[in-house]
């Protein structure tokens, strides 16, 4: 059997599922007890009664039959009968109604049992007095109206078992959330510190809770305590491999400015190559890592951006209708300037020009580059953003060295941020659109 349309109905988040957990046992029970009690007890007192004051009622009835006016039967009643507390008087019949308050359940089950039981039975008045029953009989005499306690038919106080069983589950019900909520709460803040590491900030956690859930934080401080040293030590040693290796490339330098510049020129072109090679494949290594997220205003920062790559001699321009929204987001500055910057340095150099965009908005940034290059057709733009993959098809290879990180540095940097990195054509020039989309 399927549940599958239950899911729609379900609440999304565990403290809404584990409340309804405890609730629907509790308004369950509640509601059986409520049943069985109003069934099995509470009518059934009330049967017993109405009876006994049905054979009482009778033999009043048997009493006033014998006399010969309503009203001689009246006094005849309270002179014999005066010990059972049963007032008789003549009423007309529009006087005759049968009224009772629609939350009155003794009144209803009273009333089905007078009709079944008393004789000449013709209606029942409950609401002129609360304390009264006001019973209306058709005899010989003419209507009469017989008014008796309203305690000898009906057990007294009869809501309050309802109200205990309904006070009492809400104050459990209440206590009980009150507990949930505090054994939920290390399981949200494990959530926060998780989402936060995802996104490249180190959020303090101590485990705490049932030894469940300590086990989970626990095992969630290690994992993290790992992949943290995992990229450090990643970085040292790329860091070493680098600063080793500028030193032989120092000596190639100065070796070639020995030799005559016709013979050294392709020579130290190289030795650049390579020393760019080296730069780019040292910021792979960085990756995301470098600085501490802080509140970063990302329009001034992408201006900034354009404003070093023009005067680097680029042709990059900002455009001015996309700047929306207003505010800060917590960013690694260095990191995300690094991003930008590929993905403007690719624009340019496989392209003519580059365009950049800004798009801030409650919920999301959104930073985009586009270029009029040759773009990257759709089935090669996820193997392009894997780290040392250079697509000759559809870049040009003889405007600009490179090892294929351009994009994987990118990202990196964007997954840091708990972001991604999306690549698509561009409408407005004809090439590949990168965008950052960031989650605030």
């Amino acid at each position: 059997m399927s549940f599958e349309f239950l899911k729609h109905y379900m609440p999304r988040g565990i403290y809404g599922r584990a409340a309804l957990i405890l609730l629907l046992p509790v308004v369950f029970l509640q509601l059986v007890v409520t049943v069985i009690f109003a069934q099995r007890h509470f009518e059934g007192v009330t049967h017993q009664m109405t009876d006994t004051v049905v054979r009482e009622l009778t033999l009043a009835m048997q009493v006033a039959q014998m006399q010969s006016t309503p009203q001689a039967a009246a006094d005849a009643v309270a002179r014999d009968l005066a010990a059972l507390e049963i007032t008789l008087a003549p009423v007309t019949p529009d006087q005759i109604v049968t009224t009772r308050e629609w939350y009155d359940y003794s009144g209803r089950v009273m009333t089905q049992r007078l009709a079944q039981r008393l004789e000449g039975f013709a209606g029942l008045d409950l609401t002129s007095d609360n304390k009264a029953v006001r019973v209306f009989v058709q005899s010989d005499l003419g209507p009469l109206a017989i008014t008796f306690d309203r305690r000898r038919i009906s057990a007294s106080n009869p809501h309050q078992m309802f109200v205990y069983t309904i006070a009492f589950g809400l104050l459990m019900t209440i206590i009980a959330i009150i507990y949930l909520r505090n054994q939920l709460r290390p399981i949200k803040r494990l959530a926060r510190a998780a989402e936060a590491f995802g996104r490249g900030r180190n959020l303090h956690f101590t485990p705490a809770g049932a030894v469940e859930l300590r086990a989970a934080g626990n095992a969630f401080l290690d994992m993290r305590q790992r992949i943290e040293r995992h990229i450090e030590q990643r970085t040292l040693m790329l860091s070493g491999v680098s600063h080793d290796l500028r030193t032989p490339l120092t000596r190639l330098r100065l070796g070639l400015a020995m030799l005559e510049d016709e013979e050294a020129e392709p020579l130290l072109a190289d030795v650049a190559d390579m020393q760019g090679m080296l730069d780019e494949f040292l910021s792979f290594a960085k990756g995301a890592a470098e600085g501490e997220p802080e509140a970063v205003d990302p329009m001034a920062m992408v201006q900034d951006i354009v404003a070093n790559a023009q005067r680097a001699g680029r042709d990059v321009t900002l455009h001015p209708r996309e700047g929306e929204g207003q505010g800060t987001v917590m960013l690694r500055s260095v990191a995300m300037r690094r991003a930008v910057d590929n993905l403007i340095s690719n624009g340019v150099r496989y392209g003519a020009r580059a365009e950049v965009s800004v798009m801030l908005t409650d919920k999301t940034l959104r930073i985009r580059v586009e270029d009029d290059g040759p773009g990257i057709p759709q089935s090669q733009r996820e193997e392009a953003t894997r780290p040392f993959t250079r697509l000759d098809p559809s870049r040009n290879q003889d405007k600009g060295g490179g090892v294929g990180l351009g994009l994987a540095i990118a990202v990196d940097i964007a997954r840091s941020h708990g972001g991604v990195l999306r690549l698509g054509h561009s409408d407005a020039l004809g090439g590949l659109r990168a965008d950052i989309v960031i989650a605030r």
